[in-house]
C-alpha cells in the first residue's frame, strides 16, 4: 500500500506540470481557435533553456525564469510573423504549419545541444525528501506543486479579476465583440500567445530535473497536452488542472502496477470519460 500512496503523491507533482503545459494550449485554442502542434517543441525549448541558464549562472530559479521568458518571446515572434496569417485557415493547414515549425525548433535544439539526452541535476536546495507522516515525499515534487499552484492562482486572478482577462473572455466568445469595443485584437492575441507559450516553457523547465532533456520530449509533451485538454474540456481553464492531475496520478500509479501499460492507461481514462461526458469534464458545446 505504501508504494501506491507514494506513487499517487508523485503523480500530483507530475500532474501539475501537465497542467502548466496544457493550460497554455487551452487558453490559445479557447481565444484564437488555433491548433498549435508546436506546443510540445516549446516545452522542449523551455527544458533546454532552463538547463543552459542554470549551468551558466548556478541558479535554478533564474533558469526557470529564463525558460518562461525565452519561450514567450519565441511565441510572440512566431505569432507575429507566421501564425497570425493562419488564423482563418482550416485546422488542417494550421496543423501542417505548426508541425513544420516543430521540426524547425527541434532541429535547432539538436544543432545547438546535440542529439543525445542530457541529465539535468536536481538543485541542491531542493534535493532530499520531506517526511509526510511515514511516507517520504521528494522536496522537488513539493516545490513543483507549490510553483504550479501559485501560477494557477495567478492565472485565475488574471482571467477573472483583470481587464485583460475580461478582454480574453470576451474574445473567447467573439473576436468581433473586441473590435466593436475598440480593442486592438492583434495585441490581445499576441499577449495571450506569449502567456500560453511561456507556460509551456516553464513546464519544460520544471520537468527537466525529473526526466532530463532530450530532443524527443517535445513529441511526448504534445500528446500529453492534447489528452489533458480534451479530457478537461477544450477552452476551459479549470479543465487542464483537473485533467492534468488525473493523468499525472494515473500514469504514476500505473507505472507501479503495470509499467508497460502506463502510457496506454491515460488514453483509456480519456476514452472512458469522453464516453460519459463527450465535451470533457468542463468543456462547452
Amino acid at each position: 500500500m505504501n508504494i501506491y500512496l507514494f506513487q499517487a503523491l508523485n503523480g500530483l507533482g507530475v500532474g501539475m506540470v501537465y497542467f502548466l503545459l496544457s493550460v497554455g494550449l487551452s487558453i490559445i485554442f479557447g481565444l484564437l481557435g488555433f491548433v498549435n502542434f508546436a506546443h510540445g517543441a516549446l516545452f522542449l525549448i523551455g527544458a533546454y533553456t532552463a538547463m543552459f541558464v542554470t549551468a551558466q549562472t548556478g541558479s535554478f530559479l533564474l533558469g526557470l525564469a529564463a525558460s518562461f521568458a525565452a519561450v514567450a518571446f519565441i511565441g510572440v515572434v512566431a505569432e507575429r510573423w507566421l501564425l497570425r496569417h493562419t488564423y482563418r485557415m482550416p485546422h488542417e493547414s494550421q496543423i501542417l504549419i505548426t508541425v513544420g515549425l516543430t521540426f524547425i525548433l527541434t532541429e535547432g535544439v539538436v544543432m545547438i545541444f546535440g542529439p543525445e539526452s542530457q541529465q539535468v541535476p536536481m538543485p541542491d536546495m531542493l534535493a532530499g525528501v520531506f517526511m509526510f507522516g511515514a511516507y517520504p515525499v521528494p522536496v522537488y515534487r513539493i516545490f513543483i506543486f507549490g510553483v504550479c499552484a501559485v501560477v494557477g492562482l495567478g492565472l485565475w486572478f488574471l482571467f477573472e479579476r483583470t481587464l485583460f482577462g475580461a478582454r480574453v473572455r470576451a474574445g473567447n466568445e467573439s473576436s468581433e465583440m473586441l473590435n466593436l469595443l475598440g480593442i486592438k485584437v492583434s495585441r490581445v492575441y499576441a499577449l495571450t500567445f506569449a502567456l500560453g507559450t511561456g507556460l509551456a516553457g516553464l513546464a519544460g523547465g520544471l520537468a527537466a530535473p525529473l526526466r532530463g532533456a532530450d530532443p524527443s520530449m517535445g513529441a511526448e509533451a504534445i500528446v500529453i497536452a492534447f489528452v489533458v485538454v480534451v479530457l478537461g474540456g477544450i477552452g476551459s481553464f479549470s479543465g487542464p488542472l483537473v485533467g492534468g492531475l488525473i493523468i499525472g496520478v494515473t500514469q504514476s500509479m500505473m507505472s507501479a502496477i503495470w509499467p508497460e501499460g502506463a502510457r496506454l492507461a491515460i488514453f483509456i481514462v480519456m476514452a472512458g470519460i469522453l464516453l460519459v461526458m463527450p465535451k470533457g469534464l468542463f468543456g462547452r458545446a
